[in-house]
Order: C-alpha cells, then sequence, then structure tokens
C-alpha cells in the first residue's frame, strides 16, 4: 500500500468534462498542487453519497481556505456513472471525479478491494490522501466506519 514519503506513481484515471472523457494521471496531474485526494468503493452508495462524499462538498469552501487546490474522489465506476453522481449530490465544481472502473489504479496504490462476493466487484478501500506536489503528506485506510478518511480528519477542519 502506498505510504507518506512516496510519489504517487503512475496510472490512468477517467472524468468526464464538457469535451468528452478524458484521462488525467495523477502522477503528473497533481504535480504542483496540494490536493486532498479520496476514494469511495462505488458512487450512489449510501455511506458514500449520504456520508462521505456530503463531508467533502458541504465543507470544499473551507477545505480551499486552508491551502488546498483542489479535492478530487476516486471510485470504481465509469467517468458517466461518476458525473451523474456528482451532479446528483451537488458534488459538480466542488470535488473532482476521477473513475477508476476496473480498479487498476487501487490495484496500484495497494488499496484494492475484492468484493465479488457481494456482487460488486473490484472496488478500492475506503481512502484518503494529502498530496503535496506529487508526493504524499498522509495516508488513510476506513475498513467499516467513515472515521479517518472523513474531510474532517483529513483536511484537519
Amino acid at each position: 500500500m502506498i505510504q507518506a514519503g512516496e510519489k504517487l506513481p503512475e496510472g490512468i484515471l477517467k472524468t468526464l468534462t464538457d469535451d468528452g472523457v478524458i484521462e488525467i494521471n495523477p502522477a503528473e496531474f497533481f504535480v504542483g498542487k496540494r490536493v486532498v485526494f479520496f476514494g469511495v468503493p462505488a458512487a450512489f452508495t449510501p455511506g458514500c453519497s449520504q456520508i462521505h462524499l456530503p463531508g467533502y462538498t458541504d465543507n470544499s469552501d473551507a477545505i480551499l481556505a486552508k491551502g488546498f487546490d483542489l479535492i478530487a474522489c476516486m471510485a470504481c465506476n465509469d467517468a458517466w456513472v461518476m458525473n451523474a453522481w456528482s451532479k446528483s449530490t451537488g458534488a459538480a465544481g466542488k470535488v473532482m471525479m476521477l473513475a477508476d472502473g476496473s480498479a487498476h489504479y487501487a490495484k496500484t496504490l495497494g488499496i484494492d478491494l475484492d468484493l465479488n462476493h457481494v456482487g460488486m466487484g473490484m472496488r478500492c478501500k475506503r481512502f484518503s490522501m494529502v498530496v503535496q506536489d506529487g508526493v504524499v503528506e498522509s495516508m488513510n485506510i476506513d475498513e467499516r466506519a467513515i472515521d479517518l478518511t472523513s474531510a474532517a480528519s483529513t483536511c484537519g477542519i
């Protein structure tokens, strides 16, 4: 699993823009930025939609005021699902949604989660990290509750 002090690895995530789906390599895209980067197993699930994401969207101004340049969320869904989730939750314009449809980047980070036994396929563990200029400052994983990876815990708000 990626640790504090390590550079983000190369990888491809996708996001939907007005120009269509584009690829984002976090290892390059986060360079020169202070980013709060968090991930959820899946969009539209109860904990992710009702607890985890709202902590970041509702506090986006306070997070940015603490010196962050970007709030980014990754889930193991496609870019269209992430876009729909963003619009339906009010995250649009506040949180950059990044799709890891086949959990390849989750595996690269060492945070992949096999949920085949409940019919959800490969996902990512619930995580949050602070990334400064492409280097992980802090890394948090929540196994069940949403405590260590919340906006309050991760960003100190």
